[in-house]
């Protein structure tokens, strides 16, 4: 059994903020919830948890809804900073956890634990106004889990942390996978998707326009990715635009990413260069980088928007 959204829709008032989204989370798996800014992500997350209620569809973990499900199923961390400024980080903490019925002895031994592992283990005494935000951003990891929780929720967990903390993160995200726990979460990074998720649901303006596993997201695409360096540097690529069905997306300074369609062969590319006499130093073929697709779907309507515009700014400009 799984967590189930099944066609769940919200307004607030005349906005539609969700229209019929699904999608569905394996036990113990890591899950990337990802769209633009305002596509509804933060939404579905709430009614998943419960605080909104959705208009219509429904929400099952195990079969059951998640209306009936006690508290202590989810753990959360939202994107805004939910810990009290003025509180201890030990006595706040061990306060989240009562709040689940978590024993003070138990609790106090996994703040400890936590802290020593986030390499903040003398920050107990000190109030959370004094922390940094990426610290205070670990706190708050800190206080979603304290009570064990099957499923863990996260809206922009990475936000504010540097390149150290982001890696302890990440590495805790793996421990409760291991477990057996099941992590949701969004973000803008899509290199971290790409490291830790198995699959993913893209949700733009309110619709999920793409989910599934990772894998079969890349493969439904329909073309790979080939990375190709010759001698010299990437600006005497131009020859390749006439090699069939072949797009030059990106040239960097030593070498070009090129789109091949999945029904053509990427070694064809090789042989154009070796028979023009280039000295080939990389030939790479990887599928689209979940970035790329990101764009692919949620790019393109914002460019079919903008000329929209463009198109109606001109047609009352001509009445």
């Amino acid at each position: 059994m799984s967590l189930v959204v099944d066609s769940i829709t919200k307004r607030f008032g005349d906005v539609v903020a969700l229209d019929g989204v699904s999608f569905s989370v394996e036990p113990g798996r890591i899950f990337g919830l990802l769209g633009a800014n305002g596509a509804g992500k933060t939404t579905s997350m709430r009614i998943v948890l419960d605080i909104l209620r959705a208009d219509a569809g429904r929400v099952t973990w195990h079969g059951a809804e998640n209306t009936s499900l006690p508290r202590r199923t989810w753990g959360y961390l939202p994107e805004e900073r939910g810990l009290y400024p003025k509180m201890l980080v030990g006595e706040q903490l061990r306060f989240f956890a009562a709040l689940y019925g978590v024993p003070d002895a138990t609790a106090r031994a996994e703040i400890d634990d936590w802290l020593e592992r986030f390499r903040i283990p003398d920050y107990r005494e000190r109030k959370v106004e004094e922390l940094s935000k990426g610290n205070q951003q670990k706190i708050q990891f800190i206080a979603a889990i304290l009570h064990d929780p099957e499923v863990l929720i996260m809206d922009e967990p990475f936000s504010g942390l540097d390149p150290v903390n982001v890696r302890l993160l990440k590495e805790a995200f793996l421990e409760m996978r291991d477990r057996g726990k099941t992590l949701i979460f969004s973000t803008h990074q899509m290199e971290t998707v790409e490291e830790l998720c198995e699959s993913i649901a893209i949700i733009d303006v309110g619709r999920v326009v793409v989910s599934g596993a990772v894998r079969d997201v890349k493969r439904a695409m329909g073309r790979r990715v080939v990375r190709l360096a010759t001698e010299g540097d990437g600006h005497g690529a131009e020859w390749l635009t006439q090699v069939p069905g072949v797009e030059l997306t990106t040239r960097r300074e030593d070498y070009v990413e090129l789109h091949v369609p999945a029904d053509r062969d990427p070694a064809t590319i090789l042989s154009a260069a070796l028979e023009r006499g280039e000295r080939v130093t990389r030939f790479e073929i990887a599928e689209p980088s979940l970035e790329e697709i990101f764009v692919e779907y949620v790019g393109r309507r914002a460019v079919d928007e903008s000329e929209e515009h463009l198109a109606s700014s001109s047609r009352e400009g001509a009445a």
